[in-house]
C-alpha cells in the first residue's frame, strides 16, 4: 500500500538504505505528476501527519452536521487495523491541517472521534471533527467534498489530490479489480488507475475526484511496487476464477459510493441502515 510516509521513512532506516529513496519519491511527485485539470483543485483537502485526506459530506448531509475527514484505514493513527478488524467510535483527537484552492494551509481541525475504520473489504478512515461543515465556511470559506453514492465508471478522468505533497495527479479509472490483495488483507472492487497515476508514498488517503462532476468517487490507498505477487506494498489482483494478475507499477483506490447509505441523519454511523455494506465490527 501506499505507505503513511513516516512508517516508509523508518523502514529505510531499519533497513540501513538511508534517506535517499524519499528524496527520491519527492523529486516523482514533484517531476512526473501529469498537470492537474483546471477544474479540480486543493480546497477542502487536508494533510495528515503522514497520510493524505479530504474533509467529506454525503448527499444527504446539512450543514449544521459535523464534518468528516476520509482518509485511509492504513493511515489510523493507532497502527494498521488487523484483517476482519472494524473500529467505531473510537477516542481520537488528531489534527489536520486544511487546504485551499491553492494548497495553501488555512488552519487545522482536530477530530473528536474516530468514526469508522478498517482494512477489510476496503481501506478507509472516518474522523468526525469537533466543527461543523458551516462553521469551516464561515471560517476558512471552504466547503467540504461531496461523495457520490453511485459506482464510478470505467474511462472516468480522475484526478487523485494529495494534501500531504500538495500535488495531484491526473489519469482515468482503467477498470476494477474483483478482489485486490496485499499481505493479510483483502479489498473488493477496487478502483485500477491508468498509469499516469503514479502515486507515492504520503498520498495514501487522498481523495480520487471525478473531474466532470468534482465529487468524490474513491480514496487512494496501493500500488505495486516491485512486481512481487499479493505481498505488502505489492498488490495483486484476483479474479472470479482466482486468477491472479500482477501489474507493475499500477495503482489503485478503493470506491466510496457505498458509504453514505452508512451515515444517517446528522452524520451518524449506522452499520444497520438500509443499503449499507460496510463491514461490521
Amino acid at each position: 500500500m501506499k505507505k503513511p510516509l513516516l512508517a516508509a521513512l523508518t523502514t529505510l532506516v531499519i533497513t540501513g538504505t538511508g534517506m535517499a529513496p524519499a528524496a527520491a519519491a519527492t523529486a516523482t511527485a514533484t517531476e512526473s505528476t501529469a498537470p492537474a485539470i483546471q477544474a479540480v483543485d486543493f480546497a477542502g483537502t487536508v494533510a495528515l501527519s503522514n497520510c493524505s485526506g479530504s474533509v467529506i459530506r454525503f448527499p444527504a448531509s446539512a450543514d449544521t452536521d459535523p464534518a468528516l475527514v476520509l482518509t485511509n484505514g492504513h493511515c489510523l493513527e493507532t497502527g494498521f487495523p488487523a484483517a476482519g478488524q472494524v473500529i467505531v467510535d473510537q477516542a481520537s483527537s488528531r489534527t489536520f491541517g486544511l487546504l485551499n484552492a491553492s494548497a495553501t494551509q488555512v488552519g487545522t481541525l482536530r477530530a473528536g472521534k474516530v468514526a469508522y475504520a478498517t482494512m477489510t473489504d476496503t481501506d478507509v478512515t472516518i474522523y468526525q471533527l469537533t466543527t461543523t461543515y458551516a462553521q469551516i465556511s464561515s471560517t476558512y470559506g471552504i466547503n467540504a467534498l461531496t461523495v457520490q453514492d453511485a459506482h464510478p465508471t470505467a474511462g472516468t478522468a480522475i484526478t487523485v489530490v494529495s494534501g500531504y505533497w500538495k500535488r495531484t495527479y491526473a489519469c482515468s479509472i482503467d477498470g476494477f479489480a474483483y478482489r485486490l490483495k496485499e499481505s493479510s488483507w483483502t479489498w473488493k472492487d477496487s478502483v485500477r488507475y491508468t498509469s499516469a497515476c503514479n502515486t507515492i508514498g504520503g498520498t495514501s488517503g487522498s481523495p480520487v475526484i471525478d473531474n466532470a462532476t468534482g465529487k468524490v468517487v474513491a480514496v487512494n490507498n496501493t500500488g505495486n511496487e516491485d512486481g512481487a505477487s499479493c505481498t505488502l506494498n505489492n498488490p495483486c489482483e484476483v479474479d472470479e476464477a482466482g486468477t491472479v494478475t500482477v501489474r507493475q507499477g499500477i495503482n489503485y483506490a478503493q470506491e466510496t459510493y457505498q458509504i453514505p447509505a452508512c451515515f444517517t441523519t446528522g452524520n451518524k454511523l449506522n452499520l444497520n441502515a438500509s443499503g449499507c455494506t460496510l463491514p461490521k465490527p
